[in-house]
């Protein structure tokens, strides 16, 4: 595998904050200090990653099992750990083909770790950005059939493209280069639920003032026109946690603050 870009540790990055919130060891102190600053500010963090994490495995199970999508192309998928998509892509269907994409060097460095793919499938990844879509979709060819329907997975990285018609552009990109039957799916920041009762915007500023990636939350309307011209399914645009929550011993979860979406391209 050829030797990715260099790893900045003296500035904080989402993907190895995230892994750390997530239980994780694949970061540095300089990524510990930002997440456990940001902990300390805004407890609810915890809850928004686990939520994000359960989202994308409920949501790769029915795209892989009732959907009868094959292929995935997920864009900022970030460390690995428990239950990547193409780990749950593949225990519904073990022929499913995935391509993961991320600009971090350090997942680049464990992306042998993402390649264990089932014999019957496929599973690469590509170091490229969000931004430049179409280098992603030229890289992904390799793996993926742009004739047949292609799940786009933009979990918890949208809201790093702060001007919305930039993340148009984006979307547009990507949404053209995939048939009828493709779907989206998105995870996406938000200070909706807050009402000014936590901590949450303070935190954010913090976060935006120190990381390599800053980010900007949407409210629920922003979010919902980034499915216009497809079928969101349902319960629409939703908490995170809301999205076809499954049965748990402890009832209910509750609601966190991120979006949630799924959508078909008709």
């Amino acid at each position: 595998m050829a030797e990715g870009p260099e790893i900045d540790t003296n500035v904080p990055h989402s993907a190895r904050v995230w892994n750390h919130l997530l239980g994780g060891k694949d970061n540095y102190e300089v990524d510990q200090r930002a997440a456990e600053q940001f902990r300390a500010m805004f407890p609810q963090i915890v809850d928004i990653a686990l939520a994000d994490r359960a989202f994308l495995g409920r949501s790769v199970r029915h795209l892989a099992g009732e959907a009868g999508v094959r292929q995935f192309l997920d864009i900022g998928t970030g460390l690995p750990t428990m239950d990547n998509t193409h780990e749950v892509a593949q225990r519904a269907a073990p022929d499913a083909r995935i391509v993961y994409v991320d600009n971090d060097p350090l997942v680049l460095t464990h992306a042998r770790a993402l390649l264990s793919s089932s014999p019957e499938g496929a599973c690469d990844y590509l170091h490229a950005d969000l931004r430049e879509p179409g280098d992603i979709l030229a890289k992904a060819a390799a793996t993926l059939d742009f004739g047949r329907p292609v799940a786009i997975m933009l979990l918890g990285v949208l809201h790093f493209v702060h001007d919305d018609g930039e993340a148009r552009r984006v979307l547009d990109v990507l949404l053209d280069a995939v048939p009828s039957g493709s779907h989206l799916v998105m995870t996406h920041a938000t200070l909706d639920f807050d009402a000014g009762e936590t901590a949450q915007a303070e935190a954010q500023q913090d976060w935006n003032e120190k990381s390599a990636n800053p980010m900007v939350p949407r409210t629920r309307a922003a979010v919902t026109r980034f499915f216009d011209g497809l079928e969101l399914l349902d319960p629409g645009v939703v908490s995170m946690s809301r999205w076809r929550p499954e049965h748990t011993p402890w009832g209910e979860p509750a609601e966190v603050a991120g979006y949630a979406a799924v959508a078909r391209k008709p």
